[in-house]
């Protein structure tokens, strides 16, 4: 059964992970929760050059921030991915069928190279 796709959500997704400061800060929060300055320290950004980044992967559904005391930790919220992964999991069939045929075509050369070298 396929299942609906938000597009507007799904570019919101891809534009936010456009970005390879955007990703390194997923990749930091799929670890754990952290603070803007923790996920700042790896680059020579200032802070709110790092909230805007993260500001982006908010309205994207990829960050939310909650609440401890005077801090606001980011934590990493998958399901704008799992939409991203059933989305793409529909070209799935397409890109296996041609690794199948090159596959193929790779066997069919494999003797005539055998051959070339004795």
């Amino acid at each position: 059964m396929a299942t609906a796709i938000d597009e507007d959500r799904l570019s919101e997704t891809f534009a936010a992970l456009a970005n390879p400061t955007r990703r390194a800060i997923l990749a930091r929060l799929a670890q754990g929760g952290a603070t803007v300055n923790d996920l700042a320290e790896p680059f020579r950004m200032t802070l709110p050059a790092i909230s805007k980044h993260i500001k982006v992967l908010e309205r994207a559904g990829l960050v939310t921030r909650g609440q401890q005391a005077q801090f606001r930790p980011c934590t990493l919220d998958p399901a704008p991915l799992e939409e991203l992964s059933t989305w793409a999991e529909q070209y799935r069939p397409i890109w296996e069928s041609r690794f199948d045929r090159m596959q193929d075509y790779l066997a069919r050369l494999q003797p005539a190279t055998t051959r070339r070298g004795r």
